[in-house]
């Protein structure tokens, strides 16, 4: 037997761990954030927004590590539901600045209690939390053209 086998045991592969953990995250935060009238995408990015807002179309998406054409539909359900506001730049009507309505600025207030039902569902706390989002760095966000991975 090849002492190599075990690196394709199906449980040994880190991205079956990280898909299977990022689909019952999702699960986990579904109901919590059902209250507030959001998806977890949604979520994701009013939480960009409550640190920021106005933003370009463009900072909201790398902030989110995501394609503009991705965010989009998000803006167009939120900007529906009157959490945020779409407009052009005078100055340069290339730009699309996204910003948050009074009702989304609010929600924030809400949007408070998450992480603290997020800890309740999963008997951890915040210094957990943050010691295991601070291991994942690696693989979360844009991937970097230089950040490929190497063989073991």
């Amino acid at each position: 037997m090849d002492p190599r086998d075990d690196y394709l045991k199906l449980d040994n592969q880190l991205c079956f761990a990280l898909v299977t953990a990022a689909r019952n995250v999702v699960a986990i935060y579904r109901p919590i954030l059902e209250p507030l009238g959001l998806t977890h995408p949604q979520y994701l990015v009013m939480l960009a927004l409550w640190e920021q807002s106005p933003r370009s179309l463009r900072d909201l998406a790398d902030a989110l590590a995501l394609d503009p054409a991705t965010v989009s539909p998000l803006l167009k359900r939120l900007e529906a539901q009157g959490l945020i506001t779409r407009a052009r730049r005078e100055d340069d009507e290339r730009i699309l600045d996204v910003g948050l309505t009074p009702a989304g600025a609010r929600l924030r207030e809400q949007a408070l209690e998450v992480p603290v039902q997020v800890m309740a569902a999963t008997g951890t706390d915040a210094a957990s939390l943050a010691a295991l989002r601070d291991a994942l760095k690696p693989f979360a966000g844009a991937l970097k053209e230089t950040a490929l991975l190497k063989p073991l």
